[in-house]
C-alpha cells in the first residue's frame, strides 16, 4: 500500500491524501478491473509515440491529423503541448494542421529553444516553403500560413516572441490567436489582463 501511495504521489496534481484515496478505491475494486487498468496503463508506454511530423502523441506514424486528407495541409498551428492540441480539436473549428512543441521557453527552468520542437518546426517550414520532398517520393504540402497557439502566460509571449522572429525571417506568414474579451462576458469580472489583451488587439469598425 506505502509502494502504490508512493507512486500515485508523484504524479502531477496528486498529494499524499489524494494517492491515498485512489489507493484505497483500487483495493476495492474487482480483480479485473485492477488489471484492465494495470494494462491501459502498459499499453501507454508501449503503443504511444509521437508523430515525426506535427510531434503529436500517437499510435501511428504519420499520426490521423497529419494524414487527413480533409485537412489544410498548408495552415499550421503551433501550441505548446499534446492537450492543448486536444482542446483545440474539441471545438471543431480548425481544419489545419499542427505543430506540438512540447513544451515553452523558460529560461529560468532551464528550457531553452533547442530542448523543444522550434527546429524541426523551422525546417518544416522551409521544407514547405521550398517544396521539397521527405524523401519517400512524397511532396510536401506547401506552408501558406503559421498559427502561433502557444499560451497567453509569461513563457508562452516570449516563446511566441521567439517564433515570430524566426519564421518571419523564413518569409512564411505568421498570425496569432487573438485574444481579448469573450462574447457574452461582463467586463466588471473579467481580469486586467484579459483587459489588456482586448485593449492591445481592437479592430476598427
Amino acid at each position: 500500500m506505502n509502494r502504490l501511495v508512493e507512486q500515485f504521489s508523484r504524479l502531477p496534481g496528486i498529494g499524499k491524501r489524494s494517492a491515498e484515496r485512489l489507493a484505497f478505491h483500487l483495493l476495492k475494486q474487482s480483480d479485473e478491473q485492477v488489471a484492465e487498468l494495470a494494462s491501459a496503463i502498459g499499453d501507454l508506454k508501449r503503443s504511444t509515440k509521437q508523430c515525426s511530423v506535427c510531434f503529436n502523441l500517437t499510435d501511428a506514424d504519420p499520426c490521423s491529423v497529419c494524414t487527413d486528407p480533409n485537412r489544410t495541409q498548408g495552415l499550421v498551428m503551433v501550441v505548446e503541448q499534446p492537450s492543448d492540441l486536444l482542446s483545440i480539436e474539441q471545438t471543431g473549428l480548425y481544419k489545419g494542421v499542427f505543430h506540438v512543441l512540447m513544451g515553452r521557453v523558460a529560461p529560468l527552468d532551464g528550457i531553452e529553444p533547442g530542448d523543444l520542437t522550434i527546429a524541426a518546426l523551422l525546417e518544416r517550414v522551409q521544407n514547405g516553403l521550398a517544396g521539397t520532398s521527405q524523401g519517400d517520393g512524397a511532396d510536401r504540402p506547401r506552408i501558406e500560413e503559421v498559427i502561433i497557439g502557444t499560451n497567453p502566460t509569461l513563457e508562452g509571449d516570449g516563446t511566441a516572441l521567439y517564433l515570430v522572429e524566426k519564421l518571419t525571417a523564413l518569409g512564411v506568414r505568421v498570425s496569432r490567436l487573438a485574444r481579448g474579451l469573450p462574447y457574452g462576458s461582463n467586463m466588471e469580472m473579467v481580469s486586467k489582463a484579459v483587459l489588456a489583451d482586448a485593449m492591445d488587439g481592437r479592430q476598427p469598425m
